[in-house]
């Protein structure tokens, strides 16, 4: 529980926020479009509730004190989550929901997104907002309901619900196989291999698996997401390791083709990831059943039920 006597006036804090970010008490009146003696008489309320300078006056410019470095950097962090939580309640309306996911950016982009119409059209009252997650995160201190997850099925405080493997497949753009007439295993070793960051080694799983020898499984530029890859793969620019159900669109229109038929399944896969403590929420039981739908099980939860 908090106690009042510790909260300064929000406007106290906005002036000291802008003024601790721009330097400058003038820079701080024209984004707050305030009078400068009005943000310099906020602050000096606040350093008097604090009991401490959180400024030195040097010339034109206020320089932090070590006490108000700490405290500008705590303030921002609590004005950013006071301004979602207004956000997130604008946003609700009477008989809607408020469904916030955690998802890996190709996933969301390439496989749920073009699937949310049909979640839309179930559930209308229902809004799905989406953030990019790569790792794990802490649920108690993020304002999320459940988060796609690709690893193994362990997440603290949280239930993982089984979705999907994947299957890795090598591909390249048809011109590029042409060039570099690709037609056996052991071409790949005079092609530029394209690497995931994420995924160091998964040429040389792939390669192991498929019995190739003599290929250097490492060197290729590097990309962070397989967004990246699959976009440097149809340009031309090498060949790709990639699951085949995000890349679905490529191969069908031919700007992406499979090199080879082997498929790396890894021991990794897809996990929906939800707190405990709403595992019993209907949202997150209706999100839950229709995505195991997608995903070829599970029945669609009726959310009035």
């Amino acid at each position: 529980m908090f106690r009042k006597t510790f909260l300064p006036p929000v406007a106290d804090l906005l002036a000291f926020e802008a003024a601790a970010r721009h330097t400058s008490m003038s820079r701080a009146a024209e984004e707050l479009h305030l009078t400068q003696s009005a943000v310099s008489r906020q602050i000096r309320q606040l350093e008097g509730q604090l009991g401490m300078a959180l400024f030195h006056r040097v010339r034109q410019r206020v320089v932090l004190t070590d006490a108000g470095r700490v405290y500008a950097s705590d303030v921002r962090a609590v004005l950013q989550q006071l301004s979602a939580a207004t956000q997130k309640t604008m946003a609700w309306s009477d008989g809607a929901g408020l469904l916030n996911l955690a998802v890996l950016p190709t996933l969301g982009t390439r496989w749920l997104i073009p699937r949310l119409g049909d979640f839309a059209a179930r559930y209308p009252d229902v809004t799905v907002n989406m953030a990019a997650r790569s790792e794990p995160f802490d649920f108690s201190l993020v304002p999320l309901d459940a988060a796609i997850h690709f690893g193994a099925p362990h997440w603290a405080g949280a239930v993982c619900e089984y979705l999907m493997h994947e299957q890795v497949v090598p591909l390249c753009s048809p011109g590029y196989r042409a060039q570099h007439s690709i037609t056996q295993l052991q071409d790949l070793a005079r092609v530029v291999l394209l690497q995931q960051t994420t995924r160091p080694t998964q040429w040389a799983d792939w390669l192991e698996q498929v019995g190739a020898a003599g290929v250097h499984a490492l060197r290729g530029p590097r990309f962070e997401q397989f967004a990246m890859i699959a976009q440097a793969a149809v340009s031309g620019l090498g060949a790709a390791l990639l699951p085949r159900f995000l890349v679905e669109t490529e191969i069908a229109s031919g700007a992406l083709v499979e090199l080879f038929p082997q498929a790396l399944t890894s021991t990794d896969a897809y996990y929906l990831v939800y707190p405990e403590s709403r595992a019993q929420a209907p949202l997150v039981r209706a999100f839950r059943d229709w995505v195991l739908g997608q995903c070829g099980g599970g029945l669609c939860y009726v959310l009035n039920s």
